[in-house]
Formats: structure tokens, C-alpha cells, sequence
């Protein structure tokens, strides 16, 4: 039914797909922005049945599938990390693609809604711990678009890839568009 009611909403807000979503690759980090409202997650879960993209999560501290809604963040994509764990997020996060046959991560490259002077690591570590391709994903609010780029393999010059993903956000315009990534092209150029 949950699945049902993201689809139709989506279909109902007139949100389209640009390019396309690599269904044939099996593991890589989805990089979704630019994150700038709650309302990131509502149309990234409509474009996850809508399109469809199958076996893809996101991270949730451990607490939240503990709790008596556990049930409710896994049905929804969530996976557990241990915030209090010995080993760091990005060393839990990897080791995740290790564990399944299909294992898409969805992550914001800012790791926040706020406007950032620079991007998160994060992701890039653990696409790079993993061995794994990131794709970036684009939440075009102005056009009502989600635009699918090209998958990256990652190269050994950490400075080129992070300009390649800024490049790729920088016309993108989130919900709020002046917290959105335009400013980092000049930041990674």
C-alpha cells in the first residue's frame, strides 16, 4: 500500500526521470543532491518505487531498528550503523556491500540541508573502502527532474573526482535552491 501511495504521488506531482539508472551494476554508492528540505526524502523514496530502484537503503543509527519501529525503517530502505562502534562509520558502512549480492547506499554528499563551504568525504570513502562506483543523483526542483549521471569509477586523484561530482551538482537546483551546491564548482575547480 506504502508503495502504492509514494508512486502515485509522484506521478501526481509530475516528476520526471533524466538518464538512466544502471540496474545492471549490483553495488555502488547512489550520491543524491543537492540536500536542502525534508522534502528530499519524500520524492527520493516516490523516484525509489517510481522508477524502480531496487535494493537500495540508507543509513540509520542504530537506535532507530532497536526500538519498536525497527520494523518500519528497514521497510523503508533503512540499514543500522553503531554510532558508538570501534569501527568508524565509513569502515561499517563498506563492510555493508560485503554482506549482500545487490547493495545500492543512498547518501547526501553535504550530510546536511544546510549550505556547506565544501562537500562530506564520506561517501567517497566508502565507495573507495568498498570498491565500488558512486552515481550521482540530482533532485531538480525547478524542473522536477531526477537526473541520473554517469557512474564513477573512482581514480586515484581524490582532487579530480570531487571537481567531476561538483561539477555534476553545481546547475542542479534543490528545494531551496540558494543552500544548494552551485558555489562548490568554484570551490573543487
Amino acid at each position: 500500500m506504502f508503495r502504492w501511495l509514494l508512486i502515485l504521488w509522484w506521478k501526481l506531482s509530475g516528476w520526471k526521470v533524466k538518464g538512466v539508472f544502471p540496474d545492471h551494476v549490483k553495488k555502488f554508492v547512489i550520491a543524491v543532491g543537492p540536500h536542502t528540505s525534508a522534502w528530499d526524502i519524500v520524492v527520493g523514496m516516490a523516484a525509489r518505487e517510481a522508477v524502480p530502484i531496487r535494493k537500495a537503503y540508507f543509513l540509520g543509527k542504530k537506535e532507530l531498528f532497536d526500538g519498536p519501529f525497527g520494523w518500519f525503517f528497514r521497510m523503508v530502505g533503512g540499514t543500522p550503523v553503531d554510532r558508538f562502534s570501534s569501527h568508524g562509520m565509513v569502515e561499517q558502512a563498506a563492510a555493508k556491500f560485503s554482506t549482500q549480492d545487490v547493495f545500492r547506499l543512498a547518501i547526501s554528499p553535504e550530510g546536511t540541508r544546510k549550505k556547506v563551504e565544501k562537500l562530506r568525504s564520506g561517501f567517497y570513502y566508502i565507495a573507495k573502502t568498498a570498491g565500488v562506483p558512486i552515481l550521482p543523483v540530482g533532485m531538480d526542483f525547478k524542473n522536477k527532474t531526477l537526473v541520473f549521471g554517469e557512474l564513477m569509477t573512482l581514480s586515484n586523484d581524490e582532487a579530480a573526482d570531487f571537481k567531476k561530482i561538483a561539477q555534476f551538482f553545481a546547475p542542479i537546483d534543490g528545494k531551496i535552491p540558494e543552500q544548494g551546491m552551485a558555489h562548490l564548482e568554484k570551490v573543487y575547480a
